[in-house]
């Protein structure tokens, strides 16, 4: 949902809503800053926390104004969960991988979900790409191979749901989300930027995107449609929210790889004039739909997630009127904390000072859930 808000900052400048933002992303981050906060520490997976990650990351990429000296900064929380999930990384079970839960008493905790591990990945490789340190590159290296060594991305790049650790991995469910071929997108992407268009890199990023086929029937071209759950009026409400994060994802990896951008952008197009024509229920006209392959035909059901995904697919058509993401050495001015995570307290996987030498600083919810479903109106961003 904050990446959303972030991004609506980031492409139309429009700084209105900066204070909630800020006051949304500063709320949770728990007293050791590290998006552990007493209220969801029990029921909190390792995909939530890194989805907050996330966004500081783009928080910090974009530079999205920071917070008060005396507050954490965008960099170091992210740097933060980074390094609570390196310390996670089991090679217990299925060689390695983070779990879906982060502690055993909560249902999932014998899972391995392709998102948590998407997400480290992901988080890895914008972290060594704004910091330049090749510790997090090493870690975004192997995170990328168990996904492959497990199965969870398929010889034909398809990224499937997870499996579960008490059958070593062998047990991979093939239900496949948008999402989860999203964050491996712009992962790779920054890889490919951070090893300056390896050819390694670029045939991922080009296998990745032409997979997300699957996404796009041909009944439909180029319009998203959540495929696991959407035909059968099965999606719920975190399901709802998935087309966001892959629309936020295309659009960001055209800025790493170039290459892709006509790739994404006619997919882009297509599916932000599809949903504008679903934001037309409920009282105000204004409501967003998630079956964007009806047309106008709204299909009923409302959310902050369906708002979410019309949002962030529309106004990533602003993606070439705004500059790429920043780095440490670019003008990024996010200050970092290689050391942050757990009181400040040094992952023995990390190391400080390799880190530290790179690490150079650069020269609420209710309000947010309310903007987001006021924003559906926001078709004009496709004109």
């Amino acid at each position: 949902m904050f990446g959303t808000l972030l991004d609506y900052f980031y492409y139309t400048g429009d700084d209105q809503y900066n204070n909630v933002i800020t006051d949304g992303l500063l709320f949770q981050v728990g007293p050791d800053n590290d998006y552990m906060p007493p209220n969801q520490t029990k029921t909190e997976g390792n995909d939530d926390q890194g989805f907050w990650a996330l966004a500081v990351m783009s928080a910090a990429e974009q530079k999205f104004p920071n917070p008060p000296d005396n507050k954490p900064q965008w960099l170091a929380l992210a740097q933060a969960v980074f390094n609570l999930q390196a310390g996670r990384w089991d090679t217990q079970y299925c060689g390695g991988g983070l779990r879906w839960q982060i502690f055993s008493f909560n249902t999932g905790y014998d899972y391995k979900n392709t998102i948590s591990n998407g997400v480290f990945f992901n988080l890895a490789a914008r972290l060594a790409m704004y910091t330049g340190n090749q510790t997090y590159a090493d870690w975004a290296d192997k995170a990328w191979n168990w996904t492959v060594a497990t199965g969870m991305m398929g010889p034909d790049y398809h990224f499937y749901d997870g499996a579960h650790t008490t059958l070593n991995c062998t047990d991979v469910n093939k239900q496949q989300w948008t999402y989860n071929a999203g964050v491996y997108l712009l992962g790779a992407a920054n890889m490919y930027n951070l090893t300056k268009g390896s050819d390694i890199w670029r045939d991922r990023v080009t296998n990745i995107l032409n997979a997300t086929e699957f996404f796009y029937p041909k009944e439909s071209p180029n319009v998203m449609v959540e495929v696991a759950c959407e035909p059968f009026n099965t999606c719920d409400t975190d399901n709802w929210s998935f087309k966001a994060y892959l629309s936020r994802w295309m659009a960001a990896s055209t800025k790493m790889a170039p290459f892709i951008f006509d790739q994404i952008m006619v997919k882009i197009r297509a599916s932000a004039a599809a949903a504008a024509l679903q934001c037309s229920g409920g009282s105000s006209g204004t409501l967003c739909g998630m079956k964007w392959t009806d047309g106008s035909k709204y299909d009923g059901t409302t959310g902050v997630g369906q708002q979410m995904s019309a949002l962030e697919v529309i106004q990533s058509n602003l993606i070439q009127k705004v500059s790429g993401p920043v780095t440490d050495k670019t003008g990024g001015t996010s200050k970092g904390d290689p050391s942050a995570g757990s009181g400040g307290t040094a992952n023995p996987l990390i190391p400080h000072d390799s880190i530290q030498r790179k690490d150079r600083i650069g020269a609420g919810f209710l309000t947010a859930l309310v903007l987001v479903t006021g924003f559906g109106g926001a078709w004009w961003m496709i004109a």
